[in-house]
């Protein structure tokens, strides 16, 4: 899937993000609202990871969806 998919399916889809990155609060879902980098921003400084492996993780949420 790609992430303009994603972005045009967010009411479905955030849930499952939810799921997968637990820390993400529903304040940062709204706020995010589809964008990409928002998402990558937010992981970074809850998970405390470097933006690559942010990057890594979202790749693999999205081959898996």
């Amino acid at each position: 899937m790609t992430w303009e998919r994603i972005e045009t399916r967010w009411t479905r889809v955030k849930g499952q993000i939810q799921e997968n990155w637990a820390r993400l609060s529903d304040e940062d879902m709204d706020r995010i609202c589809g964008k990409r980098e928002l998402l990558l921003g937010r992981i970074q400084e809850l998970y405390g990871v470097h933006r690559i492996d942010a990057e890594r993780q979202v790749d693999r949420f999205l081959h898996g969806y």
